[in-house]
């Protein structure tokens, strides 16, 4: 299957299980790989036959500087749910949502989850 894939997307958001996660807020970042049909597209030239990802990222945007949520988990969740609905043509997406700089005591590159979603099969 063909994939349209936006990598590193970048957000500042108030995410996370301890109070000052909330309040002072923190970068995270995502990447979006959708698998989806690309020919009709590629063919065509066509802006009508093809996932823009302008509205790909619009949406995950609402999603991530949107209301606080607990968990990155969660995070990953709403947004894959949000592009499958709102893109019949994909028929699969997985999501990588990084939070780089969590408040805790030790030294690491961040944590990040990644999830795949198919249509048809969220739980």
């Amino acid at each position: 299957m063909d994939r349209l894939i936006l990598r590193d997307l970048r957000f500042f958001g108030y995410h996370g299980i301890f109070p000052e996660e909330n309040k002072r807020g923190q970068h995270f970042a995502a990447t979006l790989e959708l698998e989806l049909p690309l020919a009709p597209a590629g063919r065509s030239d066509d802006i009508g036959q093809a996932v823009n990802y302008c509205d790909v990222q619009a949406i995950t945007r609402e999603i991530m500087e949107g209301p606080p949520r607990g968990l990155i988990e969660t995070l990953a969740e709403q947004i894959a749910a949000a592009l499958l609905a709102r893109f019949p043509t994909v028929s699969a997406v997985t999501v990588e949502v990084l939070k780089p700089e969590p408040p805790v005591t030790f030294d690491f590159a961040g944590v990040a989850v990644r999830i795949r979603r198919e249509r048809g099969t969220q739980s």
